[in-house]
């Protein structure tokens, strides 16, 4: 009798992107404050986490706003790390926006436009309104067609059947064809739960109700319980916008005339620049809505990485926003200049740090490699100790092994050089070079 086949299948769940700096989960810091030595991903820079700690501290008091801070030395030592670290400290609420000092040369856009829109996406909102909605568990979604008005064969749209359902009732809307739009937009289907605001029309999708928890879905959903009392109600709002999302759904206002209604019109990013007497308009209402109490205002971190590349304009411009009631926090890193690097990685922490590296990746390699590889770090950089992990992985599984060994690494270390090398193999060579 032949053997019946049997693979496995392979999960459908997505695997999240691995980036120079996933491993970082925190600053690994103890309720007191005090720098763990192997902690959230991070090995060493007991100092700069402790510091960084306290920065985060002043940033959740709200007495950081409008202040900045340097982080200086050379590459590799844990400057953009620092930075995410704080970054996830303050959570997901608190925005974060990080650049690149050479982003403010572009021919289309000016200096001060791009730091001011980075500036403007580094300042949160959190907004809460009492708003009439429909709120529930979508049971119906029928559109119904009517000929179309311009003639011809097209039909269009004339309204919409939808059913809502709550712990105390169900109820059958008739909506605006407009409204259809944006249930489309927003991916709506039968099961899901959503709220309809009375007034504007915009629709908001909160998730899948816990009910279809047990279906098979390809898709990682987000399942919310049934919502409770009746379907037609007064909800209280609560969104978290930044300042550069009230520019770009101002640049083309549709529909309600409240800030909240102008969020369901987010435009895609545009070329175009955004006016100064614009800006000021939407200041004047985020500060009315401060002093009401509908909003409240959440200073975010504006990280620009090689700020030495930035002019004496940017630097003045700078200077100037961070005097206004409106800025961020500004978290300036640079590998120029003289400083003193408090402290550098020794080969137990950098092999630590690699066999971090190697978890985030789901690599499996053996001590004696990772030793190699803390002795590659020691002569180059721990930048290209940690950039050889990938391609040696994919030399062990073409030699049919599951884990890297140091023959992968001896191999790998034969195609690719470290940026010292390069350099010196560059001068050593450069009458072979065209010039």
């Amino acid at each position: 009798m032949e053997k019946m086949k049997i693979e496995e299948v392979q999960s459908t769940t997505k695997k999240q992107r691995v980036a120079t700096h996933t491993h970082i989960k925190g600053l690994g810091l103890e309720a007191s404050g005090k720098a763990l030595p192997f902690a959230a991903g991070f090995v060493g820079q007991v100092e700069a986490r402790e510091a960084s700690g306290l920065v985060v501290d002043m940033i959740r008091q709200k007495k950081m706003a409008g202040r900045a801070l340097l982080f200086a030395g050379p590459p590799g030592t844990g400057k953009t790390a620092l930075a995410l670290g704080i970054s996830q400290e303050l959570g997901t609420k608190v925005p974060f926006c990080p650049m690149v000092g050479s982003e403010v040369y572009s021919s289309e856009v000016k200096k001060t436009e791009v730091l001011m829109e980075n500036i403007r996406r580094a300042i949160g909102l959190r907004i809460k309104e009492n708003k009439e909605v429909y709120e529930g568990e979508v049971t119906e979604l029928s559109p119904e067609e009517t000929e179309s008005v311009t003639g011809g064969y097209g039909k269009s749209i004339s309204h919409v059947i939808i059913g809502l359902k709550t712990v105390k009732g169900t109820k059958q809307l008739k909506l605006d064809p407009t409204i259809y739009d944006a249930l489309i937009k927003e991916k709506v289907a039968v099961g899901d739960v959503i709220y309809i605001e009375a007034n504007s029309g915009a629709v908001k999708r909160v998730g899948r109700s816990d009910a279809f928890a047990t279906e098979f879905d390809l898709e990682a959903e987000e399942y919310v319980p049934l919502p409770k009392g009746e379907v037609h109600k007064k909800k209280e709002i609560v969104q978290d916008v930044t300042l550069h999302d009230l520019d770009a759904a101002n640049a083309r206002p549709q529909g309600g005339q409240d800030i909240l209604s102008l969020m369901g019109q987010m435009m895609k990013p545009r070329k175009t620049e955004i006016t100064d007497k614009l800006r000021q308009e939407i200041n004047k209402v985020v500060n009315r809505y401060i002093d009401e109490g509908v909003a409240e205002l959440v200073p975010g971190v504006l990280f620009i990485d090689e700020v030495h590349m930035l002019d004496m304009e940017c630097f003045s411009y700078l200077n100037r926003a961070l005097e206004s009631s409106l800025s961020p926090i500004v978290i300036f890193a640079t590998n120029r200049g003289i400083c003193n690097v408090s402290q550098t990685y020794g080969p137990a922490e950098m092999i630590q740090i690699l066999a971090i590296r190697a978890q985030v990746e789901e690599l499996v390699v053996d001590e004696e490699s990772l030793a190699f590889l803390g002795e590659i770090g020691q002569r180059s950089s721990l930048r290209h100790a940690v950039q050889l992990l990938s391609p040696a992985s994919i030399v062990a599984k073409m030699n049919g092994r599951d884990n890297i060994c140091k023959a992968d690494l001896d191999e790998v270390c034969s195609l690719y050089l470290d940026a010292k090398s390069s350099a010196k193999l560059l001068q050593e060579q450069q009458e072979k070079y065209i010039s």
